[in-house]
């Protein structure tokens, strides 16, 4: 493999989704990766073991996922972009480092390339059930970012986008692929690295003396500084203040944890980022995400060719949710229909934003494979009216 100065590899490659991340990873900047075996995730850490000796990177295989979790947080404060890879029962193990990453606003990256559960469940074969843990996952009151591709090729994209996001709001970012995602095999197209839009970190360019880790200067998202590099540096899980000190009062809770939601909230609406197709004047609404906005097209297709107004909307950014785009298209529309790999977690929030103007029908599977296209036209049709 031969990769350009920034250690990208440009041109059309075929490739799965899994890799396609690892790609994505790199053109980002990302340089320190800490994993621990797990299937169907495996083959990102792989390529990624491949791939950085070659470009000044790091991976470590961890001892386990709690590890891992952690050690990617310790390189971004050493000033690396960094991520951890995963699947269902790993990404469970890992979910007190993300409330961590949260409250000590550590930009980094979490890959799920989900599997059917709980537990040890399915290994090898394909669900979408942690889309509500990624966002509610680890205790206490926070904000994440979770994202949700449907192709190898937005594999790529959206894990520059992760990074991206990661880095501008200085949050830990969900990247909710899953196992069709991860195992399917198209055509990736990489540009080169100066056609690559990539966020880079805010540091802190004042005078050292006067540098304190958490203080905003009135913004939501303070600026950061490498450790080692001279500057007072206290981080924590506890309550702390703009010093980074612990300090256990109600008051500076008041303070901080607001904060920490509303650098998200506030944004929401920048952050945002699905595709619509037909939405505008539809009668009913498919709501997807992931690898089921594919099997869900046919569906829409047939409805489409009997003369019903099915419109479709993918979630590319899941977290945060969209809410006020569900609530415009609940005062038009007149139902929605949401198929999940899962029994059912997106769906709640269509029908909270949705607050009961239309009805909201789940299409729900186990996961194991993907819905039969015919599930959906039905519900589709159960839908019209």
């Amino acid at each position: 493999m031969k990769a350009d100065p920034k250690g990208v590899l440009t041109g059309a490659h075929f490739i799965d989704g899994d890799h396609a991340c690892c790609e994505g990873a790199i053109a980002a900047g990302c340089r320190f990766v800490a994993g621990y075996p797990i299937t169907p995730s495996t083959e990102v850490v792989e390529r990624i073991a491949e791939r950085f000796p070659l470009i000044g990177g790091i991976f470590i295989q961890m001892e386990d996922e709690i590890a891992s979790s952690i050690a990617i947080q310790g390189a971004v404060w050493g000033g690396k972009k960094a991520m951890t890879v995963t699947s269902g029962p790993g990404f469970s193990l890992m979910m007190e480092h993300i409330g961590y990453a949260a409250m000590t606003e550590t930009p980094c990256v979490f890959v799920d390339v989900q599997r059917a559960g709980p537990s040890t469940g399915l290994p090898t074969q394909p669900a979408q059930g942690d889309m509500m843990q990624a966002r509610w996952g680890s205790h206490g009151d926070y904000s994440i970012i979770a994202l949700s591709p449907n192709s190898p090729q937005e594999c790529f994209d959206l894990t520059i986008k992760a990074f991206n996001l990661a880095e501008r709001y200085r949050v830990p970012v969900m990247f909710m692929m899953d196992e069709c995602v991860g195992h399917m095999t198209e055509r990736v197209i990489i540009p080169p690295a100066d056609q690559i839009n990539v966020f880079e970190r805010d540091f802190y360019k004042g005078p050292k003396e006067e540098f304190l880790p958490y203080h905003t200067n009135g913004k939501l998202i303070p600026p950061m500084v490498k450790a080692g590099d001279g500057y007072n540096i206290h981080v924590t899980g506890l309550t702390h203040d703009e010093r980074g000190y612990p300090n256990i009062t109600v008051a500076t809770q008041e303070k901080l944890i607001p904060r920490l939601i509303n650098k998200i909230k506030m944004n929401a609406d920048t952050i945002a980022d699905y595709r619509e197709d037909q939405v505008e004047g539809a009668d009913i609404v498919v709501v997807t995400y992931g690898i089921t906005s594919r099997t869900a097209i046919p569906a829409i297709e047939q409805a489409r060719k009997e003369g019903l107004k099915v419109g479709h909307l993918r979630l590319i950014v899941v977290w945060p949710f969209p809410e006020k785009l569900i609530r415009e298209i609940a005062s038009e529309a007149s139902a929605f229909v949401v198929p999940e790999l899962n029994q059912g977690q997106i769906v709640y929030e269509v029908e909270r934003c949705a607050a009961g103007k239309v009805p909201v029908e789940l299409v729900p599977h186990v996961g194991g494979t993907v819905h039969n296209p015919k599930d959906i036209y039905n519900a589709i049709m159960k839908m019209k009216g």
